[in-house]
């Protein structure tokens, strides 16, 4: 499986015209936004147009300019599917994610996110492979070492009980493309550009 994984977007349509085209010169089997595809709940005309017509299954999660609202319109007008406390099974691989921050228009408590991670991996749990999708990023992490806003604890908690293959998030303009690995888990965080993972 060959993912396409990008965030912060934040409705600028030549990014996501670069998304798209990437996604098909790539053959990617999805595009996933881990958050803040609007500015601060404006939707950009033509954002979901542009990567559907890259003929691609797109998944999202809210970041902190989205709220829940806006997401369930984004789902229901666009045909993209959420994240945001569900899953999505591929067979041995499978994604599952939450959305939201501890900081900015629309936050979601900690104890609010773990409880929709754990929810939608338990029912993936036994899937070979698995990408936890997120805006925010995990407490302990290089990302949080390098940056103004602290990490998110109960993401942390996610990945060291979890252990998803991968957790990829965005949410910190200046921090992506930054990667490590804890654990058994490599964390990725994401920008406009985008990375495909092959899992």
């Amino acid at each position: 499986m060959k993912f396409l994984i990008a965030g912060d977007v934040h409705g600028d349509l030549n990014s996501l015209k670069h998304l798209a085209e990437k996604a098909k010169k790539e053959e990617v089997d999805a595009i996933i936004l881990s958050g803040d595809f609007t500015y601060f709940d404006y939707l950009t005309k033509g954002t979901f147009k542009i990567l559907k017509d890259s003929g691609k299954k797109i998944f999202i999660v809210p970041g902190n300019h989205e709220s829940l609202a806006t997401t369930d319109f984004v789902v229901k007008k666009y045909g993209v599917y959420s994240l945001h406390g569900y899953y999505f099974d591929f067979g041995d691989v499978a994604i599952f994610g939450a959305g939201g921050a501890n900081i900015g228009p629309n936050i979601s408590t900690e104890k609010e996110m773990f409880s929709l991670l754990e929810k939608s991996f338990s029912k993936i749990k036994s899937n070979k492979k698995k990408i936890m999708i997120t805006h925010d990023f995990p407490a302990k992490s290089l990302v949080e070492k390098i940056t103004f806003a602290r990490g998110n604890q109960s993401l942390r908690k996610a990945i060291d009980e979890f252990k998803p293959d991968f957790a990829v998030f965005s949410h910190m303009h200046e921090a992506a493309g930054i990667e490590e690995v804890i654990g058994n888990t490599k964390l990725i965080c994401v920008g406009k550009e985008g990375i495909v993972i092959n899992i």
